[in-house]
């Protein structure tokens, strides 16, 4: 039992795999300093004036591109490229929006299965009371397995197990959503973005949420030098 397991405040893991916070953790591998969670496209507006030097990132309902952004909600557009110090300025209509409406609990993060052995370790140093863990995936058209999926493994994490990964990797891919990735019917879900987002535990970093002034800001954090979960 998880609220047994851990002992401090409240901690909830708002996950997004297809594909908002795969996007997020290739961006900050590829060096970007901070990720602003926009929570509509007029906040994007509003905060690109404020941060004239970011960038955009995000997409519509379904993953549709937004047109005028930087970037689609595609991990495939930013591995290679270099984000040294960028700040990003990113919209989805389901992992951010997600984060937003979850910004009463004690600690957030952004969870996804390329980051779930370190979000679950970070999770650990918190020792928080309870874990709550937030499928936004789920919609009338698909069942929200590939989140469902990172949420097992988190909690396989927590619990101190040492899970099979590869079968998270394939619940990723055999979702409903997963599979409409590289389907000509779908060409805004490139196959190169589904390799990317169901490779699990591919990064050594969490990706927390803070309050600021200006707004919600995800930063990563290193845990190098963290045990293992």
């Amino acid at each position: 039992d998880l609220k047994r397991l851990l002992d401090g405040g409240e901690t909830v893991v708002v996950i997004d795999v297809l594909r908002a916070f795969t996007t997020a953790a290739y961006a900050f591998a590829a060096g970007a300093r901070s990720m602003i969670a926009a929570d509509s496209l007029d906040s994007v507006a509003r905060l690109r004036s404020r941060y004239p030097a970011s960038m955009t990132m995000g997409a519509l309902p379904g993953g549709r591109p937004v047109p005028g952004m930087d970037f689609g909600n595609s991990p495939a557009e930013i591995v290679g490229r270099d984000l040294s110090g960028m700040t990003l300025i990113q919209f989805t209509a389901g992992g951010v929006k997600g984060l937003v409406d979850c910004d009463h609990a004690t600690e957030v993060l952004a969870g996804s299965l390329v980051c779930a052995r370190s979000t679950a370790r970070y999770i650990r140093t918190l020792a928080p009371s309870t874990v709550t863990l937030v499928i936004t995936g789920l919609w009338t058209d698909r069942d929200g397995d590939e989140d469902h999926a990172c949420a097992d493994l988190i909690e396989a994490y927590l619990h101190g197990q040492s899970p099979d990964v590869a079968a998270y990797e394939d619940r990723v891919r055999q979702s409903d959503f997963g599979r409409r990735f590289g389907d000509s019917a779908h060409p805004h879900l490139p196959a190169a973005d589904l390799d990317l987002c169901a490779t699990a535990d591919c990064f050594g970093f969490a990706m927390p949420m803070r309050r600021t002034d200006h707004g919600l800001v995800i930063e990563p954090v290193a845990l190098a030098s963290l045990p293992t979960a």
